[in-house]
């Protein structure tokens, strides 16, 4: 099963913020205070000191937005993606490496045990990822292997019932923060692809997590190289069966895609609201115009978040959704950016008393990478697109 065949959504059928409306519900309406109250004083030092300070996580915790995606029984809020967008889409607003960590958090670290861990996993990891006690991370990018899973490079070796890993992964975010990393690794002896997933924890030997790397946008969410040097991992920490990685790799950047477009949507609307504000103290008619198709993008980002939502909701394929709203979305949110530091012209630049639109530059240049580039998108919808000829071989899922 692929991500453009996943089944409905465990809290499909469960009330959300009206379909038609968009009538937010409680948990988009405590995001908006969160930000107002909590996150929109903050977001520059965040920003500046390139960390998330601890009264901000625990402020995510005591409204259950780490618990978003997560059924009741495990303590979770048991949102539709629907709503779970809506409410990223807000963080995101707030802070774009706040947003990152809830997206990040919610979408493939904790998805991918619940849809395939054991009983017994799904006891011992979703009430402390659902309470935020543990914050989970998704260990699938390499350095040579960015957006190619069947390229990976990390391998492991069993060692009688138990496994080993080998290797390294890099661009991990929630890295220094996690408990819990959802693992990729290969074995030589496999037939192709060959991949197996596993739940590894920090502090197990020959685990080590790098200092995070300072990047151009996002500060605050902490993005780490990790590596493998002959790490053990029990019997009980292989998630799913053995084999049976790629097909959770490429389920659960699915679903993540739908977040990171969400981020991207709330990011875009920031800079919408800080383009608005550079425009009213000037009067070019070709800022306005600025403005028009910024409002224009906002919309068009929103309808595609919400389409490919709906329809991993209601278990109909998204996969051609999630990736057509992750290009649009990520793309408008830069484009948006790009233009208001148009408008704001030298003012934007200085650093001591820097536009909001230039940190939101920076922000939306990241999203185009993460969660499968650009050209990655590009060459998922494409290839969806054309039909496949008859008497060819299979495409590998995406």
């Amino acid at each position: 099963m692929t991500g453009s065949e996943s089944p409905a959504h465990p809290s499909a059928g469960v009330p959300h913020g009206d379909r038609t409306t968009g009538a937010p519900s409680g948990p988009v309406e405590r995001a908006r205070r969160f930000v107002e109250e909590v996150l929109a004083p903050t977001r520059r030092s965040i920003d500046r000191e390139d960390r998330i300070p601890e009264h901000i996580l625990e402020g995510l915790r005591r409204g259950g937005f780490l618990g978003l995606s997560l059924p009741r029984e495990y303590g979770g809020l048991g949102l539709s993606t629907l709503e779970v967008a809506r409410t990223v889409e807000e963080i995101g607003a707030g802070s774009a490496a706040v947003g990152t960590l809830v997206a990040v958090h919610v979408s493939v670290a904790s998805y991918p045990i619940l849809r395939w861990g054991t009983s017994a996993q799904k006891e011992a990891y979703l009430p402390r990822l659902a309470r935020g006690e543990w914050i989970g991370a998704f260990a699938l990018t390499e350095p040579s292997a960015g957006s190619d899973a069947q390229s990976l490079e990390t391998s492991y070796g069993r060692e009688g019932t138990a496994f080993r890993l080998r290797g390294s992964k890099t661009f991990i975010s929630n890295a220094r923060l996690a408990k819990v990393f959802v693992t990729f690794a290969r074995s030589p002896e496999a037939p192709a692809p060959g991949i197996s997933a596993f739940l590894v924890h920090p502090g197990t030997p020959g685990f080590t997590i790098s200092p995070p790397f300072r990047k151009l946008g996002i500060h605050g969410s902490d993005t780490c190289e990790l590596s493998f040097d002959d790490v053990p991992v029990p019997p009980e920490g292989l998630l799913g069966s053995e084999g049976q990685g790629f097909r959770i790799a490429m389920e659960t950047l699915g679903a993540g895609r739908i977040a990171i477009a969400a981020l991207s949507l709330g990011i875009a609307r920031a800079g919408y609201e800080a383009l608005r504000e550079e425009l009213a103290r000037r009067s070019e008619p070709w800022q306005r115009a600025l403005l028009a198709r910024a409002h224009v993008d906002v919309e068009a980002s929103r309808a595609l978040v919400e389409r490919a939502a709906v329809l991993r909701d209601d278990g109909l394929p998204f996969a051609q959704a999630a990736s057509t709203a992750k290009l649009y979305a990520s793309q408008a949110a830069f484009r948006i950016a790009s233009n208001g530091l148009d408008v704001a012209g030298r003012e934007a630049l200085d650093r001591e008393n820097p536009s909001p639109l230039e940190q939101l530059f920076r922000d939306s240049r990241v999203l185009s990478i993460v969660e499968g580039t650009t050209e990655i998108q590009e060459m998922i919808l494409g290839r969806s697109l054309v039909p496949t000829p008859p008497g060819a071989p299979p495409r590998a899922p995406s």
